[in-house]
């Protein structure tokens, strides 16, 4: 396959402060590299001007090309429409908020090119200065994806070179809920790791609330794996044990003659087994919203603009 052309997909919510400066940085690496290239920019609802600006931007250079998605669908969608419409032989995928450093790229493209790699990762040997709780919040999220997908993303992240075939493959799965960084390892295909240091935010503040990251990790985890699922048939089975054996004790006492006073006891069951009870309620309802939102089919999203593309057939 030739390797003679390269997309950047950047996804960008409310970045019109950070557009022009991330643009230019890239630019600049392209320069250094001999492949043809284009720069495609998701705005993904943004409500700051970002859209505007990236018209003005694009408008006097035809390798910078815009899509506007009709609202807010979240990174994940924009990042898929980003992937639709790149038409890159390799398709490099990285954040606008400037912590993806774009001089990686040219290492990137030449790993791509003389090691035969289908994915090249970007992987995080630091993390810039992230508070200690924002550390240990993606800490509990990598674990608690390698307990219950198998899928060890520790300090992954979205910053990734991808061969045409895996963007082929990545575009032809047919499910609407996407976690880009868990179907990229669930794809499979070669890849290459590399290291880099998350630089730091060129102005405002990470928007991952601790909220966000648990509504992630839910996502994530109920995406790629049935285990929680399982792990309800496991405390269904453990309460099965915990009733024979308070059985065996209550006929014990009843039969001995004992005085029974377990009032508390009683209590303190309901209130163990009603909890396990909604949990478990509330872990198929999650399933089953997702099952919901795949067999209506709907797109993962709607353009509603786009800057020096032909119009995209979703």
């Amino acid at each position: 396959m030739d390797k003679n052309s390269l997309s950047i997909v950047i996804p960008a919510y409310n970045e019109a402060a950070l557009l022009p400066g991330i643009l230019d940085a890239v630019r600049r690496q392209l320069d250094l590299i001999e492949i043809s290239h284009e720069i495609i920019i998701v705005d993904d609802g943004s409500t700051d001007g970002t859209w505007d600006l990236l018209s003005s931007i694009s408008g006097g250079a035809p390798g910078i090309k815009g899509i506007r998605l009709s609202r807010n669908f979240g990174k994940e969608s924009a990042l898929a429409a980003g992937l639709a419409v790149a038409s890159g032989n390799a398709v490099v995928v990285m954040d606008g908020d400037g912590q993806h450093p774009p001089d990686l790229i040219p290492e990137m493209v030449r790993i791509w090119r003389e090691e035969s790699a289908d994915i090249v990762e970007g992987v995080k040997t630091g993390r810039g200065n992230e508070a200690v709780l924002s550390t240990l919040r993606a800490r509990l999220f990598y674990w608690l994806m390698k307990k219950l997908t198998g899928m060890d993303l520790d300090n992954d992240s979205d910053f990734k070179l991808l061969d045409r075939k895996v963007v082929d493959a990545h575009n032809n799965l047919p499910e609407g809920s996407r976690f880009f960084r868990g179907i990229v390892s669930w794809l499979g295909f070669r890849k290459v790791r590399i290291p880099f240091t998350v630089g730091e935010r060129i102005s405002g503040k990470s928007r991952w609330s601790f909220v966000r990251l648990v509504s992630l990790a839910i996502h994530a985890s109920t995406s790629f794996s049935s285990v929680p699922l399982h792990i309800i048939t496991f405390m269904g089975i453990a309460m099965f044990g915990i009733s024979i054996v308070l059985g065996i004790q209550t006929l014990y006492v009843k039969f001995s003659g004992a005085a029974v006073s377990g009032f508390t006891t009683v209590i303190l069951l309901l209130l163990f087994i009603g909890s396990v009870l909604m949990v478990s309620l509330g872990v198929i309802g999650v399933y089953l919203g997702r099952i919901f939102e795949e067999v209506k089919r709907r797109p993962k999203f709607v353009i509603e603009d786009m800057v020096n593309f032909k119009r995209f057939q979703q």
